[in-house]
């Protein structure tokens, strides 16, 4: 469970293991698409979801603390989320992954500003107080930040027109 939970040691990390935790998720994301591509991206992401959320049910269970900074699979699994846009993105347009270099900056600083800032139902859920909170609450700042990556890409398209 703590090797889950940890994304391999990751979370051990310090400091800031959150922030760890979303770069460690880039390569992993990297290899996931060149390997199998976007649909097998959106996948793992689920298999990784559910994996982390019993892994961190089980190291929190009993505990006071429900969202210990070593548990960081929730950061992974968000992070990926926030990359869907370009891996969508280069699958549609069959483009290397690495020319859409600005969509992978832009995902991991969005990310990481909408987990440490946790605006509305980010920090809603992030209030439930348990395992499932810990993990939907980066699911959600996956989600805000897949939105502002189109985002950000459809403002650089129309500037580059």
């Amino acid at each position: 469970m703590m090797l889950v939970a940890t994304f391999f040691g990751v979370g051990l990390l310090r400091p800031a293991p959150g922030t760890w935790g979303s770069l460690a998720a880039l390569p992993v994301a990297y290899a996931v698409l060149s390997f199998g591509g976007f649909w097998l991206l959106v996948n793992l992401t689920f298999f990784v979801f559910m994996s982390g959320w019993i892994a961190a049910r089980e190291l929190t269970a009993g505990q006071e603390d429900h969202d210990p900074s070593f548990i960081v699979i929730d950061e992974v699994v968000g992070q990926w989320i926030a990359l869907f846009p370009v891996g969508y993105g280069a699958m549609m347009m069959s483009v290397d992954l690495l020319a859409l270099y600005p969509g992978w900056i832009a995902a991991f600083l969005l990310f990481r500003l909408f987990d440490i800032w946790k605006p509305w139902i980010i920090g809603a859920a992030d209030a439930r107080g348990d395992a499932l909170g810990l993990m939907l609450d980066d699911v959600i700042a996956g989600i805000f930040t897949a939105l502002g990556v189109i985002g950000f890409a459809a403002l650089f398209h129309l500037v580059l027109m």
